[in-house]
């Protein structure tokens, strides 16, 4: 932003130096034919710098429109994962709950000496859930991390290439 102020304070200036060339060119009593050419050449310099800074301003615009899109999409990104991983960590509980109420089943079906099998089924297919459930959590979790890591990543670029483009200034 103190990028575009410092070309916007030019450009005022610029149009205020032709505002008083203008100014002394209309109060003078006949300027000579040199006096006049030198002036409509600073004319020509003072619009050719005006729009030269213009363009500046509207590259300037763009750029930080393109980088609050960015940094949306980023945003949209993190909260997608995070919503993702919030579901895997509901089912891993839910897995994890089922486990231990078939865990409990299975010791009160063996502390009175009936084995169950379809028990000690049960009991290892919730287990395999929560171990899948597990896994899906941490992938989540990773990649939860991994968006956080793209953001500050994309951020440290865009700050390291505006700072280029200021030294280029």
């Amino acid at each position: 932003m103190s990028q575009i102020d410092e070309l916007q304070r030019r450009i005022t200036a610029a149009l205020d130096r032709i505002g008083q060339g203008l100014d002394g060119l209309s109060t003078a009593a006949g300027p000579s034919a040199s006096e006049d050419e030198g002036l409509r050449q600073q004319l020509e310099e003072e619009t050719l710098a005006n729009a030269q800074l213009q363009e500046r301003v509207k590259a300037l615009k763009e750029k930080q429109q393109a980088q609050a899109a960015m940094a949306e999409l980023a945003q949209s990104e993190q909260a997608e994962a995070l919503r993702k991983l919030d579901a895997e960590l509901q089912s891993l509980r839910k897995a994890n709950q089922q486990l231990r109420e078939n865990n409990q089943a299975l010791r009160d079906a063996n502390a009175a000496g009936v084995g169950e099998p379809h028990l000690i089924n049960k009991a290892m297919l919730a287990e395999l859930d929560g171990l899948r459930a597990a896994r899906a959590a941490d992938r989540a979790e990773i990649d939860a991390v991994l968006a956080d890591l793209g953001q500050a990543i994309s951020t440290a670029e865009d700050g390291g290439n505006e700072t280029a483009e200021v030294e280029e200034a």
